[in-house]
């Protein structure tokens, strides 16, 4: 009922430019009468088929569906920023096992590098023992053949030398003597 006199309350009120005009306004006569009429009637209509209430449940229906769009729209919101957080935070573990990779790979490569140049050095060093150990080996073989040669040059000397010096009855003398002369030396 109360929407109703609001109704007629409006309709009364956009009437009033009407009431200046010449005449009486409640006849039927005056068109601004007879629109007024009709206006009443064609709101009484509505009102009375329940057009407003069907506006009305249109327009929360359709505030529903808003209110259920930004709910939604919040929603999706939030998994966004929770969807992108925890991408941010694997970028982040990703960056860091990057680091730790490349420090890995550094020290690896550090480790290796320190260990060729201890191989190397210790390759060197074998290489140098193996060269002097020829060198003093083909220094003793020269020093032995050289020993050698010396020896055998002079055993042939000394049989020369014993060979014109000695006759054939005193070669015997010549041996006993030197076993006495070695006697003495060794005592």
């Amino acid at each position: 009922m109360t929407k109703l006199f609001s109704a007629f309350a409006v309709a009364v009120m956009a009437a009033g430019p009407a009431m200046a005009a010449s005449g009486p306004f409640f006849s039927l006569t005056n068109t601004n009468f007879i629109v007024l009429l009709a206006f009443l009637l064609f709101v009484g209509i509505l009102v009375y088929f329940g057009v407003p209430r069907v506006i009305g449940n249109l327009l929360d229906k359709r505030a529903e569906g808003i209110r259920a769009d930004l709910d939604e729209a919040r929603r999706l919101r939030e998994e966004a920023q929770e969807i992108y957080a925890s991408y941010e935070r694997r970028q982040r573990e990703v960056k860091v096992q990057a680091d730790e990779i490349v420090a890995n790979a550094k020290r690896e490569a550090e480790l290796q590098a320190e260990k060729a140049k201890q191989d190397l050095a210790t390759s060197i060093d074998r290489r140098l023992k193996g060269a002097e150990e020829q060198i003093a080996s083909a220094e003793a073989d020269a020093v032995r053949a050289v020993r050698d040669r010396a020896v055998q040059a002079a055993v042939a000397a000394a049989g020369e030398l014993l060979g014109q010096q000695v006759a054939a009855g005193s070669r015997s003398a010549g041996i006993d003597d030197a076993i006495a002369d070695v006697a003495r030396k060794l005592n």
